[in-house]
């Protein structure tokens, strides 16, 4: 049995299912049937605007983000699909914080749903910092269906993989 790294959280059911798909050679048609457009966000300068009208719309009370970008550097081995920072500089007598959203470089050419379950989920750091019950919740709230997306990006990402 192949074990699949983006999956192991998972009962052993759903497991089975993605690796029948991948058996038969479907996983690929399973994804494009369900995830069919590509998003038009591709400079860091648009990846901000769409955070922040996310963050309007949904979190308008949570703390400013000063920068939303792609970074290449993001490993995916090391499960950071993205990062929220939050970078502390002295300035002057004061001490600033400045709040950071970094988004693999791999989502540019992934599904606008992938992309915005990534923005949402870092979004939701603003408030919630550890992945607990709380934190879950408020993705539901940001993004009604979240915890699919999520399963269908592991499966993306496994599919990536194999390609």
């Amino acid at each position: 049995m192949t074990p699949l790294r983006y999956l192991q959280a998972y009962p052993a059911s759903l497991q089975d299912q993605v690796r029948q798909l991948i058996a038969e050679n479907r996983l690929g048609d399973y994804l494009q049937r369900r995830y069919p457009e590509r998003h038009e966000v591709q400079s860091d300068k648009a990846l901000y605007a769409y955070a922040m009208g996310l963050k309007q719309e949904r979190m308008r009370n949570a703390p400013a983000v000063d920068k939303v970008l792609y970074d290449s550097k993001l490993d995916v081995v090391h499960r950071a699909l993205g990062l929220n920072t939050a970078i502390s500089r002295v300035q002057g007598g004061k001490l600033k914080a400045k709040k950071e959203i970094r988004v693999a470089s791999l989502f540019k050419d992934a599904a606008p749903e992938f992309l915005r379950m990534i923005v949402v989920h870092e979004l939701a750091h603003l408030r919630e910092r550890d992945h607990s019950k709380a934190f879950y919740q408020l993705c539901e709230y940001m993004l009604p269906g979240y915890h699919q997306l999520e399963f269908d990006l592991r499966v993306y990402l496994i599919w990536r993989e194999l390609a």
